[in-house]
């Protein structure tokens, strides 16, 4: 079977209108306006296979999207290759439209003033859904995200969760094959991210969709990928395992102790780096291939009530990354 999604050495580039500050600079910019180049993508290459979860990472203005909307068919791109279920995304072909969907958790497919209901029958019309297959799809979404309170109610009155559920099943309805999803929990709270995050499995699971998604919430990213590309200022910095990449990054594990009598700093730093210690509560950050070896001999050496073997936060392997990523290979 061929990958769902190719790209092959994609450039995205802008040319920024740059203003001088003071009248001065207005006046130079009115007779002789000054550009620069701004890569947005800049030589970005990666396979998708059918079925692939993939999370997409970096910081604000990494050119996350930008990918994304060239993928999608609404940015050309500057130079390079990009297929997708093997049509050319910016030929805008009708049968490629019917077979991928965009969520962008800051924007608004669904009528504002209209009920979520009305705007599902307007998709029904644009993808030529069958009444058998709209009834269908409509019922397996209502179980999985509780729409039927929601289907009537107009947009505007909606919660951000639950319009977001709305656009969610929106966007879904005509069973895409490939889904570009951008920040799709983006403020929303812990329950409603969750209740996403299963959405998103499930259909992945029933219809063996491919799946892009870029967030700024790792627990998003943790809970439905294994895979990550992690870019920054629009080149590649990672695309590989995400346990991978927490080893390569970080070579070390971090044990959370409860003592039963509280310690100093001198006394836990024979067993590893003292992160924090506040009372009987401690962390130590220990060699990855040593970490069962020290907690065992902690365990004999000092009155413990509780220990707990942790890997380090996988925000703080992304912060590294983004701080000092030059370095890493691909998983």
């Amino acid at each position: 079977m061929s990958p769902h999604i190719t790209v092959e050495n994609l450039c995205k580039y802008y040319q920024v209108h740059y203003k001088e500050p003071g009248l001065v600079g207005s006046l130079r910019s009115f007779f002789n306006r000054q550009y620069r180049p701004v890569k947005a993508v800049d030589d970005i290459s990666l396979t998708i296979e059918a079925g692939e979860m993939v999370g997409f990472l970096g910081p604000n203005g990494a050119g996350k999207t930008t990918t994304l909307k060239v993928l999608a068919g609404l940015l050309h791109p500057t130079s390079g290759r990009a297929s997708v279920l093997g049509f050319t995304p910016h030929q805008r072909e009708t049968a490629y439209l019917k077979q991928f969907t965009l969520v962008m958790g800051n924007k608004n497919q669904l009528m504002w003033d209209l009920p979520a209901s009305e705007s599902f029958l307007i998709n029904k019309a644009i993808y030529e859904i069958s009444d058998a297959d709209y009834q269908q799809t409509l019922k397996q979404f209502n179980d999985l995200l509780g729409l039927g309170p929601l289907l009537n109610k107009q947009v505007r009155k909606l919660s951000l969760g639950e319009r977001m559920k709305c656009e969610l099943a929106a966007a879904l309805l005509h069973r895409p094959r490939v889904l570009f999803l951008d920040e799709p929990t983006l403020g929303l709270d812990v329950t409603m991210q969750v209740a996403i995050r299963e959405f998103v499995a499930d259909y992945n699971a029933r219809h063996g969709a491919t799946v892009i998604l870029t967030s700024h919430y790792m627990a998003d990213v943790t809970a439905l990928t294994k895979r990550i590309v992690v870019i920054d200022h629009g080149r590649l910095l990672y695309d590989g395992d995400l346990s991978a990449l927490v080893e390569q990054v970080a070579p070390y594990k971090v044990l959370s102790v409860v003592l039963r009598e509280a310690a100093t700093a001198e006394q836990l730093a024979q067993y590893g780096q003292v992160e924090t210690l506040d009372g009987v509560r401690a962390s130590l950050r220990v060699p990855r291939g040593r970490a069962t070896e020290v907690a065992a001999h902690l365990l004999t050496q000092i009155k413990v009530d509780d220990l707990l073997i942790q890997e380090p936060p996988v925000e703080d392997i992304i912060r590294q990354v983004f701080a000092g990523g030059g370095g890493l290979g691909n998983g």
